[in-house]
């Protein structure tokens, strides 16, 4: 049987070279944020209500968990990111994966572990890895199980023990109750008097994962660098505001927003929300 741990002190490390704080830097960053304009708006938003179901495992027939494209391809060969849906009750086989996968629950209880393993059930806004090619099995147990997927590289394939290896990776599950947050007096990306805070998870070449958390009552922006961004509602509920039109979005827990070229992003919160963001370049929440 095999422990999956990691402490708040390996989460608040792993990427401490963000948390330096320089209040001036900040003020001027947000005034040139702020005036900044963006000609070639690429916003996006998708909607829970507009995810479109199919067989995760289609091998596995009715018995199979529901996948929900978001963003790119999980059939092809380019990073993706995907729901997954399971039934209450569910538990798969023990099998592989071909690629290495990341993974945050959205709602009920998800176990993911070593077939042997006792259950150790995960709650929203916990993270997992899944580590190409070691066995294991997913369960679920809820009214309404969703976990938010993605793979750096496709397709994503399911795949039977005996072609299981060992790579080299190790699995990593940080429960939600385990999340290292750093407000504004240790990451730099957050203004300071947002409330906001952000969680790194990882960190691979030019990109990087991370939580951020925004209070009840945000009324604000999260500026993105990168010409890759694509975030998650993995917890509450907010309203997105569409540059190209300003229409307004009603964004609940599984929804996602994305940008394509650097971009403002206009939210409002009327309770705590948590988003998961994918990026190859510098956020402010402000």
């Amino acid at each position: 049987m095999k422990f999956r741990i990691i402490t708040a002190l390996v989460v608040a490390t792993s990427l401490m070279a963000c948390a330096q704080t320089n209040s001036s830097t900040i003020a001027d960053e947000t005034k040139e944020a702020t005036s900044l304009t963006i000609e070639n708006l690429t916003n996006a938003v998708v909607l829970s209500s507009e995810v479109k179901w199919e067989k995760l495992n289609p091998a596995r027939g009715d018995a199979s968990p529901q996948a929900g494209t978001l963003w790119g391809d999980r059939k092809g060969k380019v990073a993706t990111g995907f729901l997954g849906k399971f039934a209450d009750g569910f538990s798969s086989p023990p099998h592989i994966h071909n690629v290495t996968y990341r993974a945050v629950v959205i709602s009920g209880s998800i176990h993911n572990d070593d077939p042997s393993a006792e259950k150790m059930w995960m709650k929203p806004g916990s993270f997992w890895t899944q580590p190409v090619g070691e066995a294991h099995i997913t369960a679920a147990k809820g009214d309404e199980n969703i976990a938010y997927v993605e793979i750096d590289h496709g397709p994503y394939l399911v795949k039977p023990t005996e072609e299981a290896f060992d790579n080299g990776e190790r699995p990593v599950t940080i429960d939600a109750s385990n999340v290292v947050w750093l407000s504004s007096d240790k990451a730099e990306w957050i203004a300071p008097n947002s409330g906001a805070a952000l969680s790194f998870l990882w960190e691979n070449e030019n990109l990087k994962g991370l939580f951020i958390k925004l209070p009840q009552g945000f009324k604000g922006r999260i500026n993105s660098e990168g010409d890759i961004f694509h975030a998650v509602v993995i917890q509450g509920n907010l309203a997105y505001k569409l540059p190209q039109s300003g229409e307004t979005k009603a964004v609940d827990a599984g929804s996602y927003f994305t940008s394509s070229t650097k971009a403002k992003h206009d939210l409002i919160t009327s309770e705590e929300v948590v988003i998961y963001g994918r990026t190859n370049g510098e956020l402010e929440v402000m």
